[in-house]
């Protein structure tokens, strides 16, 4: 998914992480160089879809515009971590 708004500078990747963890979700999540902030969520139907609820509010100090959910083939990842910025 893809999250647009003021969602950089304002704790988004860490508390996705943190409630990822919480919600036993695999994953990953970075900041993007357009301002932007791409995650990718697996494990249970449920689960990925209450981490994708949260992504349209975000922590509190982030003001979320737009939210752009994508289904794609299972990563099969293990855990969530915060992963670096792409370079252009």
């Amino acid at each position: 998914m893809i999250v647009s708004g003021r969602v950089q500078g304002v704790f988004f990747r860490d508390t996705c992480r943190q409630n990822a963890l919480e919600c036993r979700v695999s994953g990953w999540v970075r900041n993007l160089p357009d301002g932007n902030v791409e995650a990718v969520f697996e494990g249970d139907e449920d689960r990925v879809a209450q981490m994708v609820d949260w992504a349209h509010q975000g922590p509190p100090a982030a003001d979320v515009e737009k939210v752009e959910v994508r289904d794609e083939e299972p990563e099969r990842l293990s855990g969530f971590e915060v992963r670096p910025t792409p370079r252009m």
